[in-house]
Order: structure tokens, then sequence, then C-alpha cells
């Protein structure tokens, strides 16, 4: 082992290869002092021929930063926060950076152990994150934040969010392009902004095609299967039914089943998330709306990036959905 650790490059190597200083080849691997751009490619060419890789240790107090980035969520199952965190790793990468996920558990004390934590770390700047949509009381850090999905209730804060209305709304225009003229719609809780703003959305876009009023229950697939019962005896004609998550319209659609009813041929169904294991084992597979939170992840990855380096993007940023179409409302 120590031979093998002997015969590393180093940056003396390095130097010499490019026919320059230790500390211009230094400068020029950590993109600090004023060196003219050939020199510095002449200097990553060496490095890369040698197969040197600089220590982060030596590149962070060389920089005065330690490349890493925080992710604060309250979204223990990572539901949500999986799919933000690979997004926003795809674009740290791209700078060498290296990001710690911190799950509060929705503990505020947890939450100011973290940021305690983080900080004392030095990390160079911090994403928040979360399983609901509601804004959430910003953080006190001095050190760059952005907010994703779960914005900042402060407006001058950098929040990047799903367009809920747009999404809810493509989703009842697809049904509507297929002639449906009776849409029902069931959701989640009332108490939950991202079931109030898809209600409305769907309601606005169904107009006179909507039936009866929206149904709040549970996030789950007992609730859909449960409100088939409800919906039907009050409105026996409806020929599509909107759900608010994927959980909700597989319950929806395995209800139908033991009814009878045909998904689509008689019902149309379609769901929201595009969680695959819901969407894909759903029979039939479900049309949904996919928040496309990879890429928000990588778009708040990016605001931070800029805010790090001096350049904020301050106020909220919406970002669109993507409508998946299916069985459930295309047929086979």
């Amino acid at each position: 082992m120590a031979s093998s650790l002997r015969s590393q490059p180093r940056i003396t190597d390095v130097a010499a290869l490019a026919g320059v200083s230790t500390s211009t080849a230094s400068k020029a691997l950590n993109d600090t002092g004023q060196l003219r751009e050939e020199t510095r490619e002449r200097v990553r060419r060496a490095a890369e021929q040698l197969g040197f890789t600089p220590d982060s240790r030596g590149r962070a107090l060389s920089s005065g930063r330690s490349f890493t980035v925080g992710l604060i969520t309250t979204d223990s199952s990572g539901r949500f926060s999986i799919p933000i965190m690979l997004g926003a790793e795809d674009a740290l990468s791209a700078g060498e950076m290296a990001l710690v996920l911190c799950d509060t558990r929705d503990d505020p004390l947890r939450e100011q152990h973290y940021l305690k934590s983080l900080v004392s770390r030095r990390v160079d700047g911090i994403i928040v994150t979360g399983r609901r949509t509601e804004p959430r009381a910003p953080i006190d850090v001095p050190i760059p934040v952005i907010y994703a999905f779960s914005p900042s209730t402060d407006p001058d804060d950098t929040s990047v969010i799903v367009d809920d209305h747009g999404g809810a709304g493509s989703a009842v225009r697809h049904l509507l392009s297929l002639g449906r003229s009776k849409i029902a719609y069931v959701t989640g809780p009332d108490s939950h902004h991202s079931a109030r703003v898809r209600a409305a959305a769907t309601i606005e876009a169904a107009g006179d095609a909507f039936a009866g009023e929206p149904l709040h229950g549970e996030w789950s697939e007992r609730w859909g299967r449960h409100a088939v019962d409800v919906l039907l005896r009050a409105q026996p004609a409806v020929d599509a039914i909107a759900c608010g998550s994927d959980q909700i319209a597989r319950g929806v659609c395995d209800r139908l089943r033991e009814l009878s009813r045909s998904v689509p041929d008689d019902i149309a169904v379609t769901g929201y998330d595009n969680w695959s294991v819901m969407a894909l084992a759903s029979r039939p597979p479900l049309t949904t709306v996919d928040m496309e939170l990879e890429e928000l992840g990588r778009r708040t990855a990016n605001l931070l990036l800029d805010a790090i380096a001096g350049s904020a993007h301050p106020g909220p940023m919406e970002l669109p959905t993507r409508l998946i179409t299916r069985e459930s409302t295309l047929g086979t």
C-alpha cells in the first residue's frame, strides 16, 4: 500500500510537466489567482496526463470554500426529497461538489441542530425541501439558501416550486380532448395546499363538465376505493375521475374493477405525481402528471451555485409539469 501511495503524482510533478512553478500549478487547478487561460489549460492537461487528483482539503483551504452543500428535508420517506436530491447532485457534481442530506423528521429542534452543524462544517450553501407544498418559515444562516418544493414565506427568498395549478389543468384538458363530459375529482385532505390548488384548477379547467364537488380524504388507495362508492351514488353518470395523487387513482381503479366498470371504456382515470411504484403497477397503468422533481432539483442547485458565486436570483420560480398518458385514459 505504501509503495502505491508514493507512486501517485504530486503537484510538483504537474508543475514540472507544465513548465510552471508549484504555486502557479496550484492556482490553475484551484481556479484562483490571475493567470492567463492558456497557462491554466496547460496545467490542466498536465494534471490529466499524469492522472493527478487535487487534494480536497488543499482545494478548500486555497479557495476558502468547502465544496459541500447541505440539503435539509422533512420528507423522511424520501418520496419527494430523493428525486430532488438526485437532480441537485447532477448539477453539483459538475463542479465537483458533494451534498450532505439531513432529515429533520419535522422536528424544529433537530432542524436547528443540523443547521448549526452544517454552518460549523462551512458548507457553501443549503437547499431546504420537504414533503408538502405549504410555505415554511425561512431559516437564518449566514450562507446562501434556496428553497425547493416547499417555498419560503419570505417573497424575497429564492424558492423553486411546482406549477400544480397547470399540472392539474393539463390532466383535465386531456380528458376533455377524449370527449369526457362528466368529470369528478378525488383528492387529499382539504388542509393541504396542494390538494386545494389542484382541486381549484380541476374545477376551472373542466367548466360545465365538472360533476359534483371535489371529494377530499386521505392520500391513500383506501380512500380512493371508498371515494368511488361515494361518488357513484351521487354521480352515477360520471365518465372520468381525476385524482390528486397516484395512490388515490390506483385505489379508484381497483374499486372500479371490482364493480365491473371498465377503465377507461366506462370511466377514464388520471393520477398525479408519476410515482412509478403506483402509476405503473396500477391496473391499468395510470395517465398522470409528472412534477419533474429531478429537474426541479437541478434548477435549485444551479441557482444555489449562482448565489454562492455572488449572483442571487431572489423570488419564487415556478416550473412546469409534464402529462404522461397511459392506458387508464387511452386504453390498450
